[in-house]
C-alpha cells in the first residue's frame, strides 16, 4: 500500500493519529509474533486495553485544550442574581407562605 498523508488541523488531532498509528503498528507486530492459532487472542488481548487508553488519552487530551480555550477567552457572561434574594418566577415578588 503506497503511504498516506494526513492532515491535523488542530494539536489533539495530531497527537491522537501519532497514538493510533502507534496502536496500529503494536497490533502488527503482535499479530506477525503470534503463533498459529493464537493471533485474534494475542492481538485481542492487546487492543482492548489499549484502545480503551487511547481513548482515555483523548478524552483527557480534549478537555485539557477546552479548558485552555475556556481560560483563554474568560468566564461567559451571564445574568447576575440579585443582592435582594433568590431569584423569583416572573419576576413578580414571592408569594406568602
Amino acid at each position: 500500500m503506497p503511504p498516506r498523508t494526513f492532515q491535523a488541523d488542530t494539536p489533539l488531532q495530531a497527537l491522537l493519529v501519532e497514538q493510533a498509528l502507534a496502536l496500529a503498528r503494536e497490533l502488527e507486530r503482535a499479530a506477525d509474533a503470534a503463533p498459529d492459532g493464537q493471533v485474534l487472542a494475542r492481538v485481542e488481548a492487546l487492543a482492548v486495553p489499549a484502545g480503551r487508553e487511547l481513548t482515555r488519552r483523548a478524552v483527557e487530551a480534549a478537555l485539557q485544550q477546552q479548558a485552555a480555550a475556556a481560560e483563554t477567552r474568560g468566564r461567559p457572561g451571564g445574568p447576575a442574581r440579585g443582592a435582594a434574594g433568590p431569584p423569583t418566577t416572573r419576576g413578580g415578588p414571592a408569594a406568602p407562605s
